[in-house]
C-alpha cells in the first residue's frame, strides 16, 4: 500500500493539473514494476515489458540524482547558460548547432512502434517522479518521448567536432554582439587518459570460459550501476549514463561489451570559401556559388539573478553548421552524431544473444565515437575500432579542415564493418585497448596498418597499452581476480622514458652545485623506486609532482609538438627539455613540499585523496572535510587505474575523474561478475550506500553482482514500486 502522503500528493497534482488519467496511468504502470535494491543500494529494476523495465529504470536514476538527469539535458538542448550564466553562452551556441530538436522529433515520429514504447516509458518515468517531487526541476518540468532521440550515444564525448571547439563558435558568432566570456584556454589532448578495456579468451582463463573487464575512465559519478529486467528478454547489467535509457557498458546473460573512446575520424571540418553577396553569403562550390542558409537561434542566459534573452543568426552549408571561424575563413562540420539507428542501436546490443546478433548491431553503424571490446558466452572475443567510419579520398589529410569548395574532398559513403580495422578471436587469446592504437590490440604487430587509411586508425600507442601487453601476454590462466589484478595494477611506465633524463642532468652537475646537495636524497629515493604508485610512497609524490611541471611545461607549446603517439611524445619531451630545467623542476618540487607539509618526504597518500561529495554538480572539495588516502595516480602516466585529482591551493589533489564503474565479468552456462563504483550508489550524505565502496574502488576490492534474482533475494535490502 502507498503511503497516504504520496497518495494525496497524487490527487493534489492531479486536481491542480486536471490530469488525472494520467496520473493513474502512472501509478498502474508502476505496479507492472519492482525495484530491488541490493545490500549495496544498486538497483535491479524487473518489468513486466521492456518498457515498463525503462520506466522503473528512469524512476530509480531520479531518484539517486534527478539534478544529474536533467543537467544532461538541459546541456544537450543548448540551455546551460540559463542556470550558470552567459559564460556558458558559446557553449550552449555550440550544441544547438549540433544537435537539432527537429530533426530529433522527426526521428521519434518515424521510429518503430517498439522502440516509441521504450521512449513514452522513459518519459513516463521521469513525469512520474517529478509529479512527485515538483520542486526538483531547474528548467525542465517536463520530458517528452521524443528527448532520447537527442541524447543517442552513451560516450563519455558522443559528439564527434573534428576538432571544433566552443572557443572556434565563439570566434565566430560573437562579433553579432551577443554577450558571452572571453576565450577559454583550451585542455591537453584527450588522447593521453581514457578508458581500458580487456578480453579473456577461452585458451587464456582458468574456467575455460571467456572473461570481460570493463573500465571506463571519466568523471567520477558520470555513470551510475544499474539492473534491468524484463519479461520480453530483457536482462542487462552495467553502467547507465544518467538520463539514458541503455546500458552502455555492461552485460547480459549471452554476452558483454566494453566501450573506449576512439580516435577514428567520423567527422570531418571544412573551409568554406564564403563572399557576400548583397544581404546575404555564399560559398563556392565546384566554380558555382551556393547561397548559405541561416537559422536564428533564442538563446536565455542567467545574468545578476534575472533571465536574459538574446539571438544568434547561425550560418549552414550543405556540408552542415558553420562551426568557427579561423584565419578569417569558416569552418563547417559534417558529422552524424544524433541519429535514430543511434539508439536503436544502443538498445538492440543489450538484448543480443550472440556474436552474429551483436555485429547485427554494428551494422547500424551510429555510435561514432567508440570502440569496442566484446567476449561472450560462446567463447568468443573481439574488437572493433570505430564503427561509423566515412570513405575519404585517402591522399587527404583529414587532421586538417578540408576543401569545401570541391567535391573531390567529399565523403564517399562509409566503410562496412568488415572493413573496419577489427579483431576475432585473436591466437594470442587476449585482447586489450586503452585509447590506443588497434594495430597493438592483441599484441605488438597484430595487424598491418598499412592496410587501412590512415583516418580508420590515427591512434598512437600509450603507456597504459605498452602495460597491458606486458601483463596481459604473461599471465597463462585468468580468473576474475586475476583480470581485476591487472586493471588495477599500479607500475608507472611513463617514468620509464621521463626519469632516465633528469638522473643523467643530475649526474652532469659540477660536485660543487648547489643543487647536488639538496637534492641528493630525493635523487637517491627515485633511483630506487620500483615506479609503482603507493598511499606511502615518497618517491610517487617527487615523481608525479615533478612530472606534472614538465609536462605542463612542454603543452604550453602542445602545437608545435603534435603527435598522437603518447610514448613518443614523452620521451621526446624528457630527452629535449633543458637538463638545466629538469633538475630545476626538481627543486621546485622539493621546495613547495617543504613549504606546504614542513619536508619535502610526503607520503603519495598525504597529497593524493578521495573524498566523496554530495553529489551537487559544482561542489568544492574541502580539506576540512573527511576524506581517504589513495595510492592510485594519473593515467596520464601510464597507470591502469586511473585517478585524476583536482588540485587545491594546500597541495591536495582530490580525485575528480578516472576509475568510475567498473566490473569484470566471466562467461558461461551462468554469468559470474564482481564490480566496484566509485564511492557508493547513493548521492545522500546520510545513506549508508554514501561511501560504501569507497576503498574497494580505492583499493580494487571489488564486490559480488547480484545477476540472478535468486542472488539477489538474499542480498536484498529493499523492495518497491516506483511511487512508493
Amino acid at each position: 500500500m502507498k503511503p497516504i502522503f504520496i497518495v494525496l500528493l497524487l490527487h493534489q497534482f492531479a486536481c491542480s493539473t486536471g490530469n488525472k488519467p494520467s496520473i493513474k496511468a502512472y501509478q498502474e504502470r508502476a505496479s507492472r514494476v519492482t525495484i530491488i535494491r541490493d545490500n549495496w543500494g544498486v538497483p535491479h529494476v524487473y518489468g513486466k515489458t521492456d518498457a515498463d523495465a525503462v520506466f522503473g529504470l528512469m524512476y530509480a536514476q531520479c531518484e539517486e540524482s534527478f539534478e544529474r538527469v536533467e543537467r544532461n539535458y538541459i546541456e544537450r538542448f543548448g540551455r546551460l547558460a540559463e542556470i550558470e550564466g552567459e559564460s556558458l553562452l558559446y557553449e550552449d551556441l555550440q550544441m544547438r548547432l549540433l544537435y537539432d530538436t527537429a530533426a530529433a522529433k522527426s526521428d521519434y515520429d518515424r521510429s518503430p512502434t517498439w522502440l516509441k514504447q521504450l521512449c513514452q516509458g522513459f518519459a513516463d518515468g521521469i513525469n512520474y517522479y517529478i509529479a512527485l517531487h515538483p520542486n526538483q526541476p531547474k528548467v525542465l518540468s517536463h520530458f517528452e518521448p521524443w528527448f532520447p532521440l537527442m541524447f543517442t550515444d552513451g560516450g563519455y564525448t558522443a559528439t564527434q567536432t573534428g576538432g571544433i571547439t566552443s572557443q572556434d563558435v565563439e570566434r565566430m558568432y560573437k562579433e553579432q554582439g551577443a554577450p558571452g566570456a572571453s576565450l577559454k584556454r583550451s585542455a591537453p589532448p584527450q588522447e593521453l587518459d581514457g578508458s581500458n578495456g580487456f578480453a579473456i579468451a577461452p585458451s587464456r582463463s582458468a574456467s575455460g570460459q571467456a572473461l570481460l573487464y570493463i573500465n571506463p575512465h571519466v568523471s567520477f559519478y558520470f555513470r551510475t550501476e544499474m539492473h534491468m529486467v524484463s519479461e520480453e528478454g530483457l536482462n542487462a547489467y552495467g553502467a547507465i549514463t544518467w538520463g539514458q535509457f541503455f546500458v552502455f557498458q555492461g552485460f547480459n546473460e549471452n554476452c558483454g561489451w566494453m566501450h573506449t573512446s576512439s580516435l577514428a575520424d567520423a567527422a570531418d571540418v571544412y573551409e568554406e570559401k564564403v563572399s557576400r553577396q548583397g544581404n546575404n553569403y555564399v560559398y563556392a562550390y565546384n566554380g558555382q556559388q551556393r547561397n548559405v542558409s541561416a537559422k536564428k537561434h533564442a538563446l536565455s542566459y542567467l545574468k545578476n539573478g534575472n533571465l536574459r534573452k538574446t539571438s544568434i543568426t547561425a550560418y549552414y552549408t550543405h556540408h552542415g553548421p558553420v562551426m568557427g571561424k579561423r584565419n578569417g575563413h569558416w569552418l563547417s562540420l559534417k558529422e552524424r552524431n544524433r541519429s535514430l539507428n543511434g539508439l536503436i542501436q544502443s538498445w538492440q546490443r543489450t538484448k543480443a544473444k550472440d556474436l552474429e546478433a551483436y555485429k547485427q548491431t554494428l551494422e547500424l553503424q551510429s555510435n561514432n565515437s567508440t570502440n569496442t571490446l566484446y567476449a561472450d558466452n560462446k567463447g568468443n572475443i573481439a574488437y572493433w575500432h570505430g564503427n561509423f567510419i566515412p570513405k575519404r579520398d585517402s591522399t587527404l589529410n583529414t587532421s586538417l579542415p578540408l576543401d569545401g569548395s570541391t567535391s573531390k574532398t567529399e565523403w564517399q559513403g562509409n566503410h562496412k564493418v568488415d572493413e573496419i580495422v577489427h579483431l576475432l578471436n585473436p591466437v594470442s587469446g587476449w585482447l586489450q585497448n586503452c585509447n590506443s592504437t588497434p594495430f597493438s590490440a592483441s599484441g605488438f604487430n597484430t595487424l598491418n596498418s598499412r592496410n587501412y587509411p590512415a583516418y580508420m586508425a590515427p591512434d598512437g600507442e600509450n603507456f597504459r597499452s605498452l602495460l597491458a601487453i606486458r601483463l596481459l601476454q604473461q599471465e597463462p590462466s585468468f580468473n576474475l581476480q586475476k583480470l581485476i589484478d591487472v586493471g588495477y595494477n599500479n607500475y608507472l611506465p611513463a617514468f620509464d622514458s621521463l626519469l632516465p633524463p633528469l638522473f643523467y642532468a643530475y649526474d652532469a652537475l659540477p660536485a660543487n652545485h648547489p643543487q647536488k646537495e639538496q637534492l641528493s636524497a630525493p635523487i637517491a629515493i627515485l633511483r630506487a623506486w620500483d615506479k609503482r604508485s603507493g598511499k606511502a610512497s615518497v618517491a610517487t609524490t617527487l615523481a608525479v609532482e615533478w612530472g606534472y611541471i614538465l609536462l605542463r611545461y612542454r603543452y604550453q607549446n602542445i602545437a608545435h609538438e603534435p603527435s598522437l603517439n603518447q610514448v613518443d611524445l614523452f620521451t621526446r619531451f624528457a630527452k629535449t627539455t633543458d637538463p638545466e630545467i629538469l633538475v630545476n623542476m626538481l627543486s621546485h618540487v622539493v621546495d613547495q613540499q617543504t613549504k606546504m607539509h614542513g619536508k619535502w618526504q610526503v607520503p603519495w597518500g598525504t597529497v593524493n585523496r578521495y573524498q566523496r561529495l554530495s553529489g551537487a554538480v559544482h561542489q568544492q572539495f574541502d580539506d576540512d572535510e573527511s576524506s581517504l588516502p589513495v595510492g592510485l595516480a594519473s593515467s596520464i602516466f601510464g597507470s591502469l587505474p586511473s585517478f585524476e585529482p583536482s588540485w587545491t591551493a594546500s597541495g591536495r589533489g582530490y580525485g575528480e575523474a578516472g576509475n568510475s564503474f567498473v566490473a569484470v565479468v566471466e562467461f558461461g552456462p551462468k554469468i559470474k561478475a564482481r564490480s566496484i563504483l566509485t564511492g557508493g550508489q547513493s548521492f545522500d550524505p546520510d545513506s549508508k550506500h554514501f561511501n560504501d565502496q569507497a576503498n574497494g574502488f580505492i583499493n580494487g576490492q571489488f564486490k559480488n553482482v547480484y545477476f540472478y534474482k535468486d542472488q539477489l533475494i538474499k542480498n536484498a535490502e529493499r523492495t518497491y514500486h516506483p511511487g512508493e
